[in-house]
């Protein structure tokens, strides 16, 4: 454990682009490729032994991350520099590590937590894309964001979200506090931000997977919040594919003196 005589825990910050992977989470019984058995491969390279790491928060696979956080504990001494430049020679094109940082030993990137945000995004236009394909949804139906937007306050607050919670889920619990969630539309996409303490399976591709039938003008921009209160997974939307989504975000109190993480996916282009 960190904290022990000439052990380190270490931070950080990555980025990885999720087509490839099955998700974040090792597989070692499977050939599947995931972000963590390729970021520990490469940790494990750079500090001369194997490296476990812990993450803020699971991704499914084909989902990507401008700011997932982690953090590991080793025996040998690395500069932070080493494991940014080290790791990022080792992990391949599809990941990249953008900061590290010594912590104190109490740290941990799950239950140090205080929100997490996700980001999905759906290209709102006629044409499908080239240069997005697997890192948005193509929705060729005009969108009414307004009501996309104004459907989605109804679920701000602390709710059982069954409605909204994907078959497998192994949460002991339904209740989750979403702390905001915005729509809106920038040029051809439509843009949808979840910021909560945690987060079920699926729980934000179900949500927009809902919210796409509101602003189709399939439902009306009440019926999210029946959805809500009828806790029918049955009743809801299709669930979103996994290329619009994004962890756009970790929270984290000033007290760990993590650096900023950086700004969320086509945060330029929005």
């Amino acid at each position: 454990m960190a904290g022990e005589a000439g052990t380190q825990r270490v931070a950080l910050c990555l980025e990885y682009e999720g087509s490839g992977f099955s998700g974040w989470q090792a597989q070692k019984a499977t050939s599947l490729a995931t972000v963590q058995e390729t970021l520990e491969a490469a940790l494990s390279r750079v500090a001369g032994a194997a490296v476990s790491t812990v993450c803020a928060g699971r991704t499914d696979a084909g989902v990507h991350a401008s700011a997932q956080v982690v953090h590991f504990d080793v025996s040998v001494r690395r500069p932070e520099r080493a494991w940014v430049f080290g790791g990022n020679a080792l992990t391949g094109p599809a990941v990249a590590i953008q900061w590290a940082r010594e912590v104190s030993g109490d740290f941990h990137a799950r239950f140090s937590a205080e929100a997490r945000t996700y980001r999905y995004l759906v290209l709102n236009r006629s044409q499908r894309t080239a240069w997005m394909a697997g890192r948005c949804l193509h929705e060729r139906v005009s969108l009414d964001d307004a009501a996309m937007h104004l459907a989605a306050q109804a679920l701000i607050g602390e709710h059982d979200f069954s409605a909204f919670r994907g078959a497998g889920c192994q949460s002991k619990t339904p209740m989750r506090r979403v702390e905001t969630i915005a729509v809106r539309r920038i040029g051809e996409f439509v843009c949808i931000d979840v910021r909560a303490n945690a987060f079920l399976l699926h729980m934000v591709r179900n949500i927009v997977g809902s919210l796409l039938r509101v602003g189709r003008g399939e439902e009306g921009a009440y019926w999210i919040g029946e959805l809500l209160q009828a806790r029918d997974r049955r009743r809801g939307g299709a669930t979103a594919p996994p290329g619009g989504l994004y962890l756009a975000g970790v929270s984290y109190g000033a007290q760990w003196g993590l650096p900023p993480l950086p700004p969320a996916p086509y945060a330029a282009a929005l």
